[in-house]
């Protein structure tokens, strides 16, 4: 086995090898399904941008993707599908002006977009898209006034109340909702007879209502003239986007954020032609990656993220710092330490620049886990060269203040937790607007904590990360994960978070999710677990079995393991036996953006956590 192991371990140390991008970096791609390709083809169609490769290369993956029953899924074994993709992917095909609506195959997307719920179904977003673009009517209510923005982040729902990915998609949205604006050409298809409900108010709940009043309340209390109030909250928008541009013209390197604001601008008498817009746009384009030859526009990208995990995964395999591979991905994250003051600062004041983000061009919005992947890859040349540990101390310092007072760590901003955002009608509103501590953030800053740094097991930061951390298991268990897929995921966060605290393998704890990861194993040694777990909110297992779902629970049962067991053995026996497998199993999400709307395939996946997994197993045990 340990020979098997070491030429598992060169082949993936061989493939990064060759990957890597000559400023150091991996740009494997972010697939988040055909969303922002949809979106992609309405924004360059409705600003009469005629980008005819692009838009017919998207097309033909939109196309690609499309199921046998004419519907589109979110993943493999999604029970039926999904409403808003469906009619994301008919808008969008007929709005290229390439595809006419007696297309068998948008014959069939109609066909099953009607079947499967219609426009009462579709996601938030895709009937802001259809509204914005003179599809459907702006609604007469919005739960969330435009005046709100003036708050101050003392009152209990004011806009830091929000997550900052809310918060990015809210603002956008705010100035939309108060302008009522809608674009359409004369390319613009009519899809009217789809939308055969759109008289209805989908802001028309009883709970929105009830968070509505609350904002108005507070927004009564301040001082001014109704009129110049509003015109006040609108130039506060306005500026509060144009001074969170990025580099490459994005709104925070999202493509919901940036579509959204590009309207917003436009709603606010910007011309199509203006600088700005066209910025966005290129930004947008800069985000397309290829995959199987056709383009994809990411929803962000994901480079920092990559480069940090795959940094550190080669270097716990046994590759050197000093070696060239390893200085250049070093020399590239030290480039990308962020050195401005974010949205972060509002309610962690004490804090100081130092963190990473996710995408490349990220320079304002950092987060936890970016931070603790950067941290890990830098520890090693930081003991050797001063300048590199002044920036590694950097972020240690702002992953110590990033701390919730409940102990655990959130993914952007502290203390964005707020309880009415579980009551609202969204699904998954408690993540998707908040930022509260979750298992899989925590126990990967213990884990950094406890292994990179020399702040001791019985640092207060670590203790009280442990204590809340021990609080959330399950009772069959598992830990849920915030960010992957999903009771697999938060699990392997939570016991390598645990181990590497001291955390004895003999405790409760951790002998119960030893005996759940047990339980969960594949015939053929492997692990798998469907994105159902996360809307459903309990562990699915996917049938089949997946090369990272088995990484993360073979590193967690190899950290929590002081010999290699039966079940351990099985389970390097079937990732050294699948290292090449190329099927659906290793196209499928691995990552979560959104219950039930939004998941991620991080192509880097299939090599960093086997190659992580293996090098654990081959240090430990050999």
């Amino acid at each position: 086995m340990r020979n098997t192991t070491s030429i598992g371990i060169q082949r993936i140390i061989d493939k990064l090898k060759h990957d890597q991008s000559p400023d150091g970096s991996w740009k494997y791609p972010f697939e988040t399904g055909i969303a922002t390709d949809c979106y992609m083809i309405i924004l360059l169609r409705t600003l009469g941008i005629h980008e005819e490769n692009l838009i017919r290369g998207l097309c033909e993956r939109i196309l690609s993707k499309q199921e046998k029953s004419g519907g589109w899924k979110l993943f493999f074994d999604d029970e039926k599908e999904n409403v808003s993709a469906t009619l994301e992917a008919y808008y969008a095909l007929l709005y290229s002006g390439y595809y006419k609506r007696n297309d068998s195959r948008l014959m069939a997307a109609k066909k099953k977009f009607l079947a499967n719920g219609g426009i009462q179904e579709c996601h938030m977003l895709t009937k802001v898209m259809l509204s914005v673009t003179g599809q459907l009517k702006w609604p007469a209510f919005f739960p969330f006034p435009l005046e709100m923005i003036l708050l101050p982040a003392s009152f209990p729902v004011n806009l830091y109340s929000f997550s900052v990915f809310g918060r990015a998609n809210l603002i956008p949205l705010l100035i939309l909702a108060q302008q009522k604006k809608q674009f359409k050409t004369e390319d613009s298809p009519n899809i009217s007879a789809l939308l055969v409900r759109d008289q209805f108010d989908f802001w028309n709940h009883e709970e929105w209502h009830e968070l509505f009043s609350a904002i108005e309340k507070g927004i009564k209390s301040l001082i001014g003239l109704p009129g110049l109030l509003h015109q006040q909250a609108l130039e506060k928008a306005r500026q509060y986007m144009l001074a969170r541009i990025e580099p490459d013209g994005t709104f925070l390197n999202y493509f919901s954020s940036t579509f959204l604001m590009i309207f917003a601008l436009l709603s606010l008498g910007f011309r199509k032609t203006d600088k700005l817009i066209l910025q966005a746009v290129e930004g947008l384009k800069g985000m397309m990656c290829e995959i199987n030859g056709l383009p994809h526009m990411q929803y962000t990208t994901a480079t920092i993220w990559n480069t940090a995990l795959i940094s550190t995964a080669l270097q716990n395999s046994g590759v050197a710092y000093s070696v060239p591979m390893i200085m250049k991905s070093n020399e590239y994250l030290l480039r990308r330490q962020q050195k401005k003051y974010g949205d972060w600062v509002v309610y962690n004041p004490g804090g100081r620049p130092g963190s990473w983000g996710f995408a490349d061009m990220n320079t304002i919005h950092p987060d936890v886990d970016d931070t603790t992947a950067a941290l890990r890859s830098l520890t090693r040349t930081a003991s050797a060269e001063p300048f590199h540990y002044r920036s590694w101390k950097k972020g240690l310092n702002w992953i110590l203040t990033m701390q919730n007072d409940d102990g655990g760590w959130p993914a952007f901003e502290k203390r964005i937790s707020n309880k009415v955002f579980n009551l609202l009608p969204i699904e998954g509103a408690e993540y998707l607007l908040g930022d509260p501590s979750t298992p899989d953030l925590t126990g990967r800053t213990l884990e950094y904590l406890s292994l990179y740094t020399n702040l001791g097991h019985h640092h207060r930061a670590i203790r009280e990360g442990v204590r809340w951390l021990l609080k959330q298991q399950k009772q069959n268990g598992s830990w849920y994960g915030r960010w992957g897929i999903c009771y697999i995921y938060g699990t392997w966060a939570a016991l390598t978070g645990l181990a590497a605290a001291d955390i004895k393998s003999s405790s409760p704890a951790i002998a119960k999710a030893v005996k759940w990861l047990k339980e969960i194993q594949h015939h053929d040694g492997g692990w798998g677990e469907s994105c159902k777990s996360d809307k459903q909110r309990m562990y699915v297992s996917l049938g089949a079995s997946t090369l990272t779902h088995t990484a993360w629970a073979l590193d967690a049962l190899i950290a929590v393991s002081n010999r290699p067991t039966e079940t351990i053995s099985k389970g390097i026996a079937f990732l050294l036996g699948n290292l090449e497998v190329d099927d659906w199993t290793t196209a499928y999400p691995a990552g979560q953006g959104m219950a039930g709307a939004f998941y991620m395939h991080y192509h880097s996946y299939r090599y960093i956590f086997p190659l992580l997994a293996l090098s654990h197993y081959h240090n430990k045990y050999f």
